[in-house]
Formats: C-alpha cells, sequence, structure tokens
C-alpha cells in the first residue's frame, strides 16, 4: 500500500505523514497566531459571545481581513459558532463550540512554552545570524 493509498491507522483518526491526509490542513489553520489568539479570547468569554470588532480590539495587530478569514475557517472546522444579529449595521457574535472548548488547553500550552523560551530561541537566531554574517 502506497502511503497516499493508506487508510488511517485508528478509524477516523489522521496520518499527519501522509500527504493526503487533511490533519495537515487542519494543523496549517489550528497552528497560526491569530487562530490561537482567537481561540484565548473566545475561550476566555465562553460561554458568552464577543462581537467581532472586540476581537479585533483585543487581538493587537490583526487586520480586519485577517481576523474575518481566520474566523470564516473556525467556523468552517464546527470550531466556532457565528450569529449574526439584524440591525444596522449587522452586528456579528462568536463562541467557542464544544469542539473549539477542546483546543484551548493544548493552544494554551503551546503559548505558554512559546512565552517560556522566546528568549533561548531568538540567542539562538542570533547566534545563527551571526555565524551565517562571519561565512
Amino acid at each position: 500500500m502506497t502511503p497516499s493509498t493508506r487508510r488511517p491507522p485508528h478509524g477516523n483518526r489522521g496520518d499527519l505523514f501522509d500527504p493526503q491526509c487533511p490533519t495537515r490542513r487542519l494543523l496549517d489553520r489550528i497552528g497560526t497566531k491569530w487562530t490561537s489568539m482567537a481561540i484565548k479570547v473566545l475561550a476566555e468569554a465562553s460561554p458568552e459571545e464577543v462581537r467581532f470588532a472586540e476581537l479585533q480590539r483585543r487581538m493587537t495587530g490583526v487586520s480586519q481581513k485577517m481576523l474575518s478569514v481566520t474566523l470564516q475557517g473556525l467556523t468552517r472546522d464546527g470550531l466556532v459558532g457565528r450569529r449574526v444579529e439584524a440591525s444596522v449595521p449587522p452586528r456579528v457574535h462568536y463562541r467557542l463550540t464544544p469542539l473549539g472548548l477542546t483546543l484551548e488547553e493544548p493552544l494554551a500550552r503551546l503559548r505558554e512554552w512559546a512565552e517560556a523560551h522566546m528568549a533561548e530561541v531568538d540567542r539562538a537566531n542570533q547566534r545563527s545570524q551571526e555565524g551565517t554574517a562571519d561565512g
């Protein structure tokens, strides 16, 4: 059986090493800084909803377009629920779904690791740049 035709090893579980596995696309989507920030803001508000403008305010540096694209992907994946309030202009509210809530803990651990080790990573990058400049 070739890698592209083999079945997932555990029922519906994905196989990250299979180039055709959708797990890769999912990791691309959930592995971004904007997804991590959005999940964190929505988790802190859970079970309440958060309006789009509040998400953008809390996620310093995110553009309206990037936030919209991020939320559309999270909604499509079933991680975030979206509700539009009929008003002028329409008010759009977001909340984590039960599936989305399960993502907060692993993303929180990853954020904590990044914050704890950022100085070490910066030093390694600096050493690497200095070594490249000498070569």
